[in-house]
């Protein structure tokens, strides 16, 4: 057997059917498109969220909420992580570099350190942000939180 005596299953493939070609093919005059109407003319697309006249869906739900253009989102960092990381490499400087090493961040979202869990070693952490919990627990163990 050679690719070029493969064909496929007998009856699993049908010819296409050839719109508009006459009327000898059973498929001229409106072709397959009916009377008048939008459908009907070239060109025609359908609008999303068209639903023939009733009032779609995204108009009937109510809505909620607002979406606040100014937020800010963080990608939360716990004491807990940054303990356990200095722990496990021996680090006594912790930035992005190292965050984005330990695959905490992908160093192009922002990141928030939380005060969550218990801060024994002394570092010297550079976040976007701390938390007011996470900074004096830094500074308690005598360590700096830096700002970028």
């Amino acid at each position: 057997m050679k690719l070029h005596n493969l064909k496929p299953a007998a009856g699993s493939t049908h010819s296409r059917r050839r719109i508009g070609r006459g009327p000898g093919s059973g498929l001229g005059g409106t072709s397959t498109r009916g009377h008048k109407g939008a459908k009907a003319r070239s060109g025609y697309k359908r609008k999303i969220g068209f639903e023939g006249g009733q009032m779609p869906l995204q108009r009937r739900v109510p809505k909620a909420g607002f979406k606040n253009i100014n937020h800010i989102e963080y990608l939360a960092v716990n004491l807990s992580t940054l303990q356990k990381l200095a722990d496990e490499k021996q680090l006594t400087k912790i930035g992005m570099a190292e965050l984005v090493a330990a695959g905490l961040t992908n160093g192009k979202k922002l990141v928030k350190i939380l005060g969550n869990g218990k801060l024994t070693a002394k570092l010297d952490v550079e976040a976007n942000a701390f938390s007011k919990t996470a900074e004096e627990a830094i500074k308690a163990a005598g360590g700096n939180a830096t700002k970028i």
